[in-house]
């Protein structure tokens, strides 16, 4: 068992990680309950999946425009302070989404207007958390440290859009989007108590840490490995063709509504938690560029099946299936990410992985919902997915020092805790 169990000893070892980790748990656990109600309220307004599907565009546009700029600013500030900032805003957006489904005709661009902001809060918010992480834990700790994320981001997966329909159906609205800032704040309060090491230039910002030329040389870097390439591109390629969440009201529409959309939703991270709890036999596997390309080609073969069944219980499994998929290939992408950025520059590069990590869902969303209103439903889930396997090939093909990378050969730049606690 200690082979292959999670290591959740590294929470006792390494505190400020715990915390942290706990922290996210309950600001995801909260932000999964707003994944589910923000469709539901879209599709309940409009009942087109190509109304829902825009909202993935609307999370597009400020991810990509503020996810540089949320990297350079982890490199330039608090990492954890970024953190903060971002989570009592999107407090406040979830507060405007309470008012906004008190109304007695709730407006429709209001909840555009929310996932626009929300995508915003994260632009900021990702960069410096990923980047935070690698300084609380030792470069042997990596990948049990990504898979208690993993873990932690999977079982929130499951609890959110699980009470979120039970709220939905229940108590409302307006109770979904209530709870989701509650838990903004209980996370501002848990990150409070991390203690993060200063950054190597103290606190003063130097007057190009801010600078078009700090976006340049994170490009510049990112561009000259191809291993790091690959993590980006293969990823965007499962999740733009295999992402189906646009489709998920719809389906769930015929098998029984809001309760069973959060099923839907719950499925694939529940799959994630298997992998994660399971995930010791990760820090044996080398090869990551393989391990990453075969899982996010087994994400696409599920999704593909996923749309050619009708029952629920067959669905709720294969989506379970492709979320334990996504989970091995996101153990071993974080891995490779975290072992060869140098410290100062992994905001930055944080900050082009979230636009490559976001603009997949985020565009594929608006993909599924166009190919749904053009082909139909299932055209569009078993097409996305047999195209996700197909652009694993050909990336596969393309990008030959990815499928190569070897983990032992790569140390390029790490800084732990024990280098930065004397």
């Amino acid at each position: 068992m200690g082979a292959v169990a999670l290591d959740v000893g590294l929470l006792r070892r390494r505190r400020d990680f715990g915390l942290l980790v706990a922290g996210q748990f309950v600001s995801n656990a909260g932000s999964f309950l707003t994944v589910v109600a923000l469709p539901f309220q879209v599709y309940a307004l409009t009942h087109s999946s190509l109304a829902v599907g825009l909202l993935g565009l609307a999370e597009f546009v400020p991810i990509v425009g503020l996810g540089l700029f949320g990297g350079v600013l982890a490199d330039a500030v608090d990492r954890r302070r970024v953190v903060q900032s971002a989570e009592l805003a999107a407090a406040l957006v979830a507060l405007g989404l309470v008012v906004n489904a008190l109304l007695d005709a709730p407006h429709l661009w209001a909840l555009y207007v929310a996932a626009t902001l929300n995508a915003a809060c994260v632009a900021a918010l990702r960069p410096s958390l990923d980047a935070l992480v690698p300084r609380l834990v030792e470069r042997d700790e990596l990948k049990a440290a990504a898979a208690i994320e993993f873990t932690g981001h999977n079982t929130a997966a499951i609890g959110g859009p699980a009470l979120g329909g039970v709220l939905i159906a229940g108590a409302g609205l307006p109770v979904a989007y209530a709870v989701d800032a509650l838990t903004f704040v209980a996370s501002f309060a848990l990150l409070t108590r991390v203690r993060t090491p200063p950054r190597a230039g103290g606190d003063r910002i130097e007057a190009d840490a801010l600078s078009l030329d700090a976006v340049k040389e994170g490009l510049r870097y990112a561009g000259s490995r191809q291993e790091l390439i690959g993590t980006y591109l293969v990823d965007m390629n499962a999740m733009f063709f295999g992402m189906p969440l646009a489709l998920f009201p719809a389906i769930a529409a015929g098998y029984g509504g809001a309760g069973v959309l959060g099923l839907l939703y719950a499925a694939p991270a529940a799959g994630g938690i298997v992998v994660a709890l399971t995930s010791g036999w990760t820090s044996r596997v080398h090869r990551h560029g393989r391990a990453v390309v075969y899982a996010a080609a087994a994400w696409g073969v599920a999704i593909a099946a996923f749309g050619l069944v009708d029952a629920l219980v067959p669905a709720l499994v294969l989506l379970a299936l492709a979320g334990g998929m996504d989970a091995i290939s996101g153990v071993f992408r974080t891995a490779m990410w975290n072992e060869t950025i140098p410290d100062r520059l992994r905001g930055r590069l944080a900050g082009i992985e979230l636009i490559s990590f976001a603009s997949g869902p985020t565009l594929g969303t608006a993909e599924a919902g166009a190919v749904a209103a053009l082909a139909g439903v299932r055209a569009s889930i078993v097409s996305g997915g047999v195209a996700c396997v197909a652009g694993c090939a050909v990336l596969a093909l393309a990008l030959p020092r990815f499928w190569l990378y070897d983990s032992r050969s790569a140390s390029e730049g790490f800084v732990g805790p024990a280098r930065n606690h004397p």
